[in-house]
């Protein structure tokens, strides 16, 4: 079986700077550390993108650091906030298309791993030009295997009205792209909306998760630029996946509230006793 983590949303800043509160590097570096203590076996890390909040060289240089003592290899994708050229200084030996952008596919056991880049320069809306597309049909018509495909924006409306507002530009070309291959993909894993999220999109499975910073609170009501954010608690995916499984598991790595023993086995009179007499604060 074959394990990915997903991460998404980082925004870092430059180092020793909050944001909106919180601190991001110390966030990140925390994901890391549990990420190395539980998954360092992981085929791959996969950050969909926004891997900074606004693109300057500072926050990719600590965004470098962070990840530096990441045991599994990394693959960082851009996101609205990031800056192409600054990402691409930052990390030189990151993916690249032959049109400069921040795309390509990885190999597994398991299958094609495909890595989109939806960034554009002056918008936070989602953006997949005709260069682009023909790069990903042409990956499509000759994938190997059945594929797994990861970008930052979602290719459909999620419901909040805000982020549906900045979402891919382009979606009917790329349904028109991806709709054809749809059987040959297995899941779909995007970033951009800070929330957990699962579904299917033309019959092929999706998800999203919480950011490592800020989430963006459910609210189904609010209007166009109306968006509020939370400090729900940050998250990663552990991906598990064989020939006929695939696996998602949203892991809060921040939670310090202590587990506690079930009595599994035990009589349906003990449990009860012990279930209804159960002392959180004891434990």
């Amino acid at each position: 079986m074959m394990k990915i983590v997903h991460l998404t949303d980082t925004h870092l800043v430059a180092e020793g700077l909050n944001l909106y509160g919180l601190d991001p590097r110390a966030r990140l570096d925390a994901a890391v550390a549990d990420i190395n203590r539980h998954h360092g076996d992981a085929e791959v890390v996969v950050i969909t993108g926004d891997l900074t909040h606004w693109g300057e060289p500072e926050a990719y240089a600590s965004l470098v650091d962070s990840l530096a003592p990441l045991h599994p290899p990394v693959i960082p994708l851009l996101g609205n906030h990031d800056d192409r050229a600054a990402f691409q200084i930052a990390f030189p030996g990151a993916l690249e298309d032959a049109g400069g952008f921040v795309q390509g596919r990885r190999e597994t056991a398991a299958g094609t791993l495909l890595f989109l880049d939806t960034n554009q320069p002056g918008t936070a809306a989602g953006w997949y030009c005709e260069e682009r597309l023909a790069w990903l049909e042409r990956e499509l018509a000759a994938l190997p295997s059945p594929a797994f495909i990861f970008m930052h924006h979602p290719p459909f409306d999620v419901g909040i009205a805000e982020m549906d507002r900045i979402g891919l530009t382009q979606a009917a070309a790329f349904r028109a792209v991806i709709e054809p291959h749809a059987g040959k993909i297995r899941h779909l894993f995007y970033g951009h909306v800070h929330r957990p999220i699962c579904g299917s999109w033309l019959g092929i499975p999706t998800s999203t998760l919480r950011g490592t910073n800020h989430q963006v609170w459910l609210d189904f009501a609010a209007g166009d630029e109306s968006l509020s954010f939370s400090y729900e608690e940050p998250a990663y995916a552990v991906v598990l996946v064989d020939e006929t499984r695939v696996v998602i598991h949203s892991h809060d790595y921040l939670y310090d509230r202590g587990t506690y023993a079930a009595r599994i086995g035990a009589s349906a009179e003990k449990e009860r006793a012990y279930a209804l007499g159960f002392d959180a604060a004891a434990e």
